[in-house]
């Protein structure tokens, strides 16, 4: 029987980069595709977090899951992770992402909220232009996490 021998997405990228083409994405990109930061490996515990969201298109092959935990007293996330199918951006942006909403404690949900694309984007040192659409899959499987987590405690949710 003949064991084929699976590489790293590390190894195909930088194989690819060797062949002839050009690494086009900043050092912080790279470190967070590498390095993702809160990445999820496995499916969560019951009762591990509050809320979780998805969003993305099998057949395109990007998906996002994402998951929360919220302190209820002062609406700080606490934890968040998330699972990807997806390009290198996609995972870098996401990785970014979670690392913005965590660090220092945790941003409130309502801060969180008013994240964009372009913070991500800028955060991450710039995206090559036909990448930016990557950088929206964090953002929307957040809100699609946020939308699950005020059904779920509806009594958190900003008054209308």
């Amino acid at each position: 029987m003949i064991k084929k021998r699976l590489r790293k997405p590390a190894q195909v990228l930088a194989t690819a980069s060797a062949s002839g083409g050009e690494w086009i994405y900043s050092k912080t990109v790279k470190e967070h595709f590498f390095h993702p930061r809160n990445i999820l490996l496995k499916e969560p515990k019951k009762g591990e977090f509050d809320a979780e969201g998805a969003v993305g298109n099998p057949a395109c092959g990007d998906v996002m899951k994402m998951w929360i935990k919220v302190e209820p007293k002062t609406q700080r996330i606490k934890k968040l992770k998330w699972r990807s199918f997806g390009c290198a951006t996609a995972i870098a942006s996401t990785s970014m992402f979670s690392q913005m909403v965590t660090e220092y404690g945790g941003m409130t949900l309502e801060d969180a909220l008013r994240l964009t694309p372009q913070d991500i984007m800028k955060r991450l040192g710039g995206l090559p232009p036909y990448k930016v659409h990557c950088s929206v899959l964090a953002d929307q499987a957040f809100k699609s996490t946020i939308e699950n987590y005020f059904q779920k405690f509806p009594e958190e949710a900003p008054a209308k």
